[in-house]
């Protein structure tokens, strides 16, 4: 499933499929152990990792990202291995995701990651160009929480599920794009609103 994905279509680094072949072993292995993930079958972490690149298609360049709450590596640590050039900063509060998060880091090389065990709330003197969280919270509070390491052009992609024009509602957003992938949204803010 991964193989048909077009590397030079959404601008993905060579070395991806290697670097998803580790992934998706040492997500297996650490995933019974540690409950990391409630989907470890090879298909399900493949879908996850296409569900995770899939917006490389429509968003705008970025030089450096902050994940929110990455969990067991989607999207964040995905994106960070589909493009190591970009500076990536993976937030997460609980210790063995972020274990974890270390631990595929250091087996790929990726010198672009940075793992940070906190709460983005707690996040000093870091702004991104893009800020990325999927099945956090409601599109509002992402916004609010994130403000510390947001600038006025800071974009934000969000992966949203059936709730999605509630939230869009309830933030007061007028200038967002929305694109969908089976039952998953994704909603873009180009700079803040």
């Amino acid at each position: 499933m991964l193989h048909k994905i077009d590397l030079e279509k959404l601008n993905i680094d060579k070395e991806f499929f290697h670097r998803c072949d580790t992934f998706i072993t040492l997500l297996q292995k650490w995933g019974k152990v540690h409950n990391l993930s409630g989907r470890l079958t090879k298909e399900d972490i493949e879908e996850n990792i296409i569900d995770s690149i899939s917006p490389l298609e429509f968003i705008d360049n970025y030089d450096s990202f902050a994940d929110i709450g990455t969990g067991a590596g989607y999207p964040g640590l995905i994106l960070a291995m589909a493009r190591a050039d970009k500076k990536s900063y993976l937030i997460e509060p609980r210790q063995k995701r972020v274990a974890f998060l270390n631990f595929v880091k250091n087996s790929l090389g990726l010198k672009n990651v940075e793992v940070l065990c906190k709460r983005v709330e707690e996040v000093e003197e870091l702004k991104v160009d893009l800020v990325t969280s999927r099945a956090v919270t409601n599109t509002k509070l992402l916004l609010d929480i994130t403000a510390n390491i947001s600038t006025e052009k800071t974009s934000f992609l969000f992966y949203k599920g059936s709730l999605l024009e509630s939230e869009i509602e309830e933030a007061k957003l007028k200038n967002c794009i929305i694109h969908s992938r089976k039952d998953r949204n994704y909603l873009y803010l180009k700079g803040k609103i």
